[in-house]
Formats: C-alpha cells, sequence, structure tokens
C-alpha cells in the first residue's frame, strides 16, 4: 500500500509498512546519522517504529526537546541497566527525562556510595559500547503483569495495574535488560555518546510521604562530549552561586531543626538586605500613590468562607483550633487581600475614592509540602510586598499598567529584569470545582486580561490550570541557578471577591457598582527574592543593598582610634559600615573582607591619618588609591543613591 508523507519541505509516496529511520535514509544518510526520533502528526516516535498511514512526519535532533528527551530517557534505561548488573537485587521504579538530564529511582536496602556510582558509571560505558539494540515490543496485561511479577519488580506491577483498561502496555529491552516504558527510545546504546552521574537523594514513591522512600540518581546525557562538559562546567558554578549554600557561608541565614522545616532564620546581614529592599519597595510604593495598611497575621475562619480560601485553599493553611469542638476556629493568613478588603469596608464609597490602593509588606504563611520546600525560595512563612488596587472598569487597564510598570521598575533596579518571562495564567475549565465564578465571568476576565497584555505589547505563555481560583494573573516568572522556574512576581484582575464581600462604589449616576480588583505584588517575596539576588550576584551584592558596604582596615593599633570615629561618621550618615581591629597583620584583613564580599575596604596608616584620607580597596576595581575622606564619602552616597549595579 502506498502511503503519502508530508515532510517539512515537500510530500513524498512510500510503500507502506516502513520505518521512520528508513524515511530519514531516503532524504539523506546524513540526517539519518544525526537524527534520534521522529514525530508522526505531533506525536513522538521512534525511529523504527513503523509507518502504516499518511502522516506528516518530522525529524528531531538533539537541537530538538523532543530529541533530547529520547536521547535521556534512553541513558535512564542504561542506568537501570548497569544498577541491575552490580545490584541485581534493587527493584527498578521510573526513570524519566527531565529538563537538563535525567533520573532513575530504586528500591535498596543500601544507599549508592560515591565507589558505587564510579561502579555504576563504568558499567554504563560498556552497555554504551556493546551498542545493544532498543527493541520495543507490546503484551497483553496479563503477561505484562506476569513478565514484571517474574522479574520481582513489584513496582512496574502497580504500574501496569493503574493503567487505564485500553492501554497499549509496552515494554524496551536492551540486551539482558527489559523495562516498562512507553518509550520512545533511541535505536541503539551506542547512540548516547555523553552522559554523567550528578548527584543522588531520596524520592518518595510517587511523591508521596507515606510511600516508601526510594534513592534517585541524578545524570545528565549529550550527543557531544563538549557539550555535556560546557554544561557540567555552569552545573559547578551553579553550586558555587546556590542560595543555600552561599547564603549561610556568607551569614545571612540559618535554619533549625527545633524551629521547622521552611521556617529560616534571618541572620543581620539577610535583615539588613531585607530591610534595604523593604524601604526601597515601600518609598517607591508611597510615590506612586499605595497607602500602607497593617492587618493581623489570622483570622477567623468565617473570613476564609467569605473569600473561598477555607474551601479551596485550606490545605496550605495553617489552622488553629478544631471546627468539631471550638466555637472559634483561626488561621494564619496565607495571603492579605481579605483583610484589606475591611479596610475597604471601613466605610461608604464612591466613584471619587477610586482608584484605591492599598500596599503593605506582609508576614504570611502556606503550608507547604516538604518536599517542595527549597532554601529560601519556598518556605512557610515569608514576607511579601502585597496589594491590592480597587478601581472602576474604565480605570483598569491604566492601573494595571501602572502595577506592571512598577514592576519592571523593580526587576531593573535589582538587576533581575533580563532573566524573567512572562506567564498568562488562566483557569482550567475541566477542572470546575478549583474555580468560583461562572463561565461568563472567567471569559469576561480573562478576555479584559489578554486585551490589556496584548495592548502593552506583553510576549507571554499561557499557563492553563494555572490561575487563582478566583481569577486570572500575569505572572512573572524566574529560573533560579540550577533551572528551576518559580514565579517572583503576580498581577491578577478579580471581579469576583469584591461580590462575595459586599464591595461597592456609588458610580457618577448614582447606582452601586462592584469595584475590580488588582491583586499584585512589586517585588515578589522577599525572601525568595534575597535568594535570587544571592544567586544572580554570587554574593557580591550591589553596593546599596550589601549588609557590610565598608570595611575599615587600621593597619596598626595607633589607627584604631581614627577609624572608629570615622566609623560613627559613616554610620551616622546611613552607611552600613565596621571597623576590623583585630590585632592581624593587613593582608589578613583584605582577604577576609573580600571573602565576604565587601564593596569597599578602607586602609588607614599614618599617611592616611596626617592627610584625613583613606587608601581605598574596591571589589570591582582593586586598589583606587589614597582619597580624602569627603571626597570618598561624596563618592560612595552617589553610588547608593542611584542603586549602582
Amino acid at each position: 500500500m502506498v502511503i503519502k508523507v508530508t515532510l517539512r519541505d515537500d510530500v513524498r509516496e512510500f510503500e507502506a509498512p516502513i520505518t521512520y529511520m528508513d524515511i530519514a535514509k531516503s532524504i539523506s544518510e546524513g540526517l539519518a546519522r544525526n537524527v534520534l526520533c521522529a514525530t508522526k502528526d505531533g506525536e513522538t516516535v521512534g525511529l523504527f517504529e513503523t509507518l502504516t498511514t499518511d502522516a506528516t512526519v518530522e525529524f528531531k535532533g538533539f537541537d530538538t526537546p523532543e530529541g533530547k528527551n529520547t536521547l535521556r530517557h534512553s541513558a535512564s534505561h542504561v542506568l537501570a541497566q548497569a544498577v541491575k548488573r552490580i545490584f541485581p537485587e534493587a527493584k527498578l521504579a521510573i526513570g524519566p527525562a527531565i529538563e537538563n538530564g535525567f533520573y532513575y529511582d530504586f528500591d535498596l536496602d543500601k544507599g549508592f556510595s560515591p565507589e558505587d556510582l564510579a561502579k555504576i558509571e563504568a558499567e554504563m560505558k560498556k552497555i554504551v559500547k556493546e551498542n545493544l539494540p532498543i527493541v520495543r515490543f507490546e503484551l497483553p496485561r496479563e503477561e505484562a503483569v506476569k513478565l514484571m511479577e517474574e522479574a520481582n519488580e513489584p513496582y512496574k506491577v502497580e504500574l501496569i495495574n493503574d493503567l487505564p483498561e485500553d492501554s497499549i502496555i509496552s515494554f524496551y529491552k536492551q540486551g539482558d535488560f527489559t523495562d516498562l516504558c512507553a518509550g520512545p527510545h533511541v535505536p541503539k546504546t551506542g547512540v548516547i555518546k555523553a552522559f554523567k552521574i550528578t548527584s543522588t537523594a531520596g524520592a518518595y514513591w510517587r511523591g508521596s510521604e507515606k510511600n516508601k522512600m526510594l534513592t534517585r540518581i541524578y545524570a545528565t546525557a549529550f550527543t557531544k562530549k563538549d557539550e555535556m562538559e560546557e554544561y557540567l562546567a555552569q552545573v559547578e558554578e551553579a553550586k558555587k552561586r546556590d542560595h543555600n549554600k552561599l547564603g549561610r557561608e556568607l551569614e545571612l541565614f540559618t535554619t533549625s531543626e527545633y524551629i521547622g522545616q521552611g521556617l529560616p532564620i534571618m541572620l543581620p546581614k539577610g535583615v539588613a538586605i531585607m530591610q534595604t529592599l523593604q524601604r526601597f519597595v515601600e518609598d517607591e510604593e508611597a510615590k506612586r500613590g499605595w497607602m500602607r495598611t497593617k492587618t493581623p497575621l489570622m483570622a477567623k475562619s468565617d473570613l476564609y468562607k467569605i473569600s473561598g480560601h477555607w474551601d479551596h485553599y485550606k490545605d496550605g493553611m495553617f489552622v488553629l483550633g478544631d471546627e468539631e469542638k471550638d466555637d472559634e476556629v483561626f488561621a494564619l493568613r496565607p495571603m492579605t487581600c481579605p483583610f484589606q478588603y475591611q479596610a475597604y469596608l471601613n466605610r461608604a464609597r464612591s466613584y471619587r475614592d477610586l482608584p484605591l490602593r492599598y500596599g503593605e509588606t506582609s508576614t504570611l504563611f502556606r503550608n507547604e509540602a516538604s518536599g517542595e520546600m527549597h532554601g529560601l525560595i519556598r518556605v512557610r512563612q515569608f514576607t511579601i510586598s502585597e496589594g491590592h488596587l480597587m478601581c472602576t472598569p474604565e480605570q483598569l487597564e491604566d492601573e494595571f499598567k501602572s502595577c506592571l510598570e512598577l514592576a519592571i521598575f523593580m526587576l531593573k533596579t535589582l538587576g533581575l529584569y533580563e532573566d524573567v518571562s512572562y506567564r498568562f495564567s488562566q483557569w482550567d475549565p475541566e477542572d470546575r470545582e478549583k474555580y468560583i465564578g461562572t463561565d461568563e465571568q472567567w471569559d469576561e476576565a480573562q478576555g479584559m486580561m489578554k486585551k490589556i497584555l496584548d495592548h502593552l505589547e506583553i510576549p507571554y505563555a499561557v499557563g492553563i490550570g494555572e490561575a487563582a481560583f478566583y481569577g486570572p494573573k500575569l505572572d512573572i516568572q524566574i529560573k533560579n541557578v540550577h533551572g528551576k522556574e518559580d514565579t517572583l512576581i503576580t498581577i491578577q484582575i478579580d471581579q469576583m471577591l469584591a461580590e462575595k464581600f459586599g464591595m461597592v462604589y456609588t458610580d457618577t449616576d448614582g447606582t452601586k457598582k462592584h469595584p475590580y480588583i488588582i491583586h499584585r505584588t512589586s517585588i515578589g517575596c522577599y525572601e525568595r527574592t534575597l535568594a535570587l539576588l544571592i544567586e544572580k550576584y554570587a554574593g557580591a551584592f550591589p553596593t546599596w543593598m550589601a549588609p557590610v558596604q565598608v570595611k575599615l582596615l587600621p593597619i596598626g593599633e595607633g589607627h584604631r582610634e581614627y577609624c572608629r570615629e570615622l566609623n560613627s561618621r559613616l554610620i551616622n550618615m546611613g552607611i552600613r559600615s565596621e571597623v576590623d581591629d583585630r590585632s592581624e597583620k593587613i593582608g589578613y584583613k583584605i582577604r577576609e573582607a573580600q571573602l565576604e564580599k565587601v564593596p569597599y575596604m578602607l586602609v588607614v596608616g599614618d599617611k592616611e591619618m596626617e592627610e584625613g584620607a583613606v587608601a581605598v580597596r574596591s571589589r570591582k576595581e582593586g586598589d583606587k588609591g589614597s582619597m580624602k575622606v569627603n571626597d570618598f564619602i561624596i563618592s560612595l552616597m552617589d553610588e547608593i543613591a542611584n542603586r549602582t549595579r
């Protein structure tokens, strides 16, 4: 039978059945050598699978997401095969490709030592060198279960039993190793030219704390060794910049198992940075018409029942009390919106009061799962630059724009703007229980936001199911040094909660109307922002936000009093200054200050005291020579005032 295959440049006819590899060879031998998989009408398929019908076919190399995933998923099977050869008693769980590599989870009584990992990697090299064909086959459910039971693979049996009745149950075999897998895979193990085991970690089976803890081996794979080495160098740099490591070394924050996971202790230097950021944010918001509120850290469940948080977010809250036993049940607040609505409801409002902008530096509490928490990125108690803006429909676009302009200004000042992307987070109508409001309200709110974003020419991706339960939002996304993406700033449109809380204003025609509400942050969560700044600058913060801006270094005992007097002067001018008056050599003091990443070191000896000067060493520019004290202060104050990076 002749079939028509639509390729990128033309349409060709082939005698069916035909493998995708044979189609690739018909185009060019070069393509066949470099291709890793194909897509049939958009669905990824293996090269030695057969095509029997008309279809649109594209071939994918390592420069495509499909190609990377296929190579790395195949490498995960090589890893599993190597583990089974060395540790036959190990039970196989899952081994998917992930953004920068792959992992495989194993159930083994012992963990994997560094020596074990070296042996596994060596065995992987043998398997690749054997260039084993990777062959796909399918089995009926009963035979599939029997195969995995005989192989003593209980996790695979569980996966098979959980598949829908009409599922195709496929396996891939390479030499003496067979694994349950949907695929696709590369044709042979020899295609995997470069790979490296990178780390191990614990992982609960199926991500649930109720299940057994397994051992996860992380690794990566490439088609070229030099590309892998470049990536591994980036990983090493990321480790050096990891805020969880660097933030502790620089004494910005710490944690205590007696206090609990996700509850960081901010140390004085970390607090200094957060105070600087908070003052900057609050002053900037005040310039733009935001009025500050201060609301309680907790409220009765009644408040959250009105807003919908009790029904839609209760599992993420810290509840104080028992509804069945106590007359009043409280909960720590996970967000400030329902509290600030009470400020709006303090008195009657008219259109003349709008837009009304309430801002607050809020402490919030969210019951994050233990597996989700990481350093300062995701915590259970955090501080956020939160605000809620009530406006008329006519004011909505201009106010949304002003909120976005504020966020962009903050990001540019911090030096994070070039690292962010935008996501238009929409509701999922297929998951109706997750949201409040009618379909018409959601269509209206999302339509308005789309119009605003398109009008502002914001380049956004769409995130279905990422909306808040009460409205769509613009999420400003950012990745940490390890490539994990999180939301830094959100701006949301809400037309539902005003009605729930009975928030109204008297319009120009005397009628009562519900205001539109914009939920927004200007700098996001301070802890998360600090984590990203640590990683962005590798701890060498711009002078205006550095926890210690100046370190005074007396050469000898006779220079200490001069340094102490100058230190007091700098502190009184709002400069964060310290004196290192230890009885150490000046070279040692300079090295210590450099390790602390202090922007300016001022060395003082006899000459400097005589001339009313300081010898300036800049973290960025090195030795700048002698400067009069007043000249240095003027220069420093100008750098701080302009928030120079």
